[in-house]
C-alpha cells in the first residue's frame, strides 16, 4: 500500500506551506471577487449573494498525531436536532460575541462539543472561508492534536465521536460527487463514505480544500 503521508513527513511543515494563515478578525470580509468555497460549488445557481450579511462560525479540523499515522476527529451531530440532524460534521459553531476571532471559537465549541482541551491543540492554519446557503461563514481551522486526550460528547449535540484515517480523507478516490432532488431542482455534493459513516456536503467539501492543500509538496 501506498500513504499519501508516511512516517517520514513533517505534516505540520507540510500543512504550514499550504494553509492559509488564520484570520485575524472574527468575520473574514466576503470579498465579491474573493475566493470562498461553499455548497454552490456544485450547484453555482443556488449561490447566496455576497453583499448580504452572513453569520460567523468556525469548525476545528483537528488533526491527531497517533504513532501509526494521522487520523482526524468526527462527530455525528445528536438525531434530535432541528437542523442537520445525524449528520457527520467537524466540531465547531456559531461565534460568540466574546470570541476574539475563528480559533477561538472553533477551540470553544470543541471543548464544548466533544472536551477537547484547547491546549492540546496547535494551531497551524485554516481552509478557505466556506458559506452555506443558510448564510453561514465558516472559517475551517486546521489543528495538530496531541493523542493523549479523552473525549465526552455533549449529549445535546453530539451523539459520536469518531476518528477517520487521514490518509483516507485525503485519498481522492474515496471521494464521490452524488445527487438528489430538493423542491424540484437536482442538487450535488460531495461525499466520502467510510464504513457506516456517509461524510458529505460541507464538511467533505471542506475536506477535500484539505486533499489539495496537503497533497501540494
Amino acid at each position: 500500500m501506498t500513504f499519501l503521508i508516511s512516517k517520514e513527513d513533517n505534516l505540520a511543515e507540510r500543512l504550514r506551506r499550504g494553509l492559509e494563515p488564520v484570520p485575524r478578525e472574527l468575520s473574514p470580509a466576503l470579498e465579491l471577487d474573493g475566493k470562498i468555497r461553499g455548497d454552490h460549488d456544485l450547484n453555482p445557481a443556488s449561490a447566496p449573494q455576497r453583499d448580504l450579511p452572513f453569520t460567523p462560525a468556525a469548525v476545528l479540523v483537528p488533526i491527531v498525531l497517533r504513532h501509526e499515522g494521522p487520523t482526524v476527529i468526527l462527530t455525528r451531530r445528536a438525531t434530535h436536532l432541528t437542523k442537520h440532524a445525524g449528520q457527520i460534521s467537524f466540531p465547531g459553531g456559531r461565534s460568540d460575541d466574546g470570541d476574539e476571532n475563528a480559533v477561538a471559537t472553533a477551540l470553544r465549541e470543541t471543548q464544548e462539543e466533544i472536551a477537547l482541551d484547547p491546549g492540546l491543540v496547535e494551531v497551524v492554519g485554516s481552509l478557505t472561508t466556506y458559506i452555506t446557503v443558510t448564510r453561514y461563514s465558516v472559517t475551517p481551522v486546521v489543528g495538530l492534536v496531541k493523542p493523549d486526550f479523552t473525549l465526552r460528547p455533549e449529549e445535546g449535540e453530539v451523539s459520536e465521536i469518531f476518528e477517520v484515517p487521514l490518509d483516507f480523507l485525503i485519498d481522492q478516490s474515496n471521494r464521490r460527487q452524488h445527487s438528489g432532488f430538493h423542491n424540484g431542482v437536482e442538487r450535488f455534493w460531495y461525499a466520502i463514505p467510510f464504513g457506516d459513516y456517509y461524510i458529505w456536503g460541507a464538511t467533505a467539501g471542506m475536506i477535500k480544500d484539505l486533499s489539495e492543500r496537503i497533497m501540494l509538496k
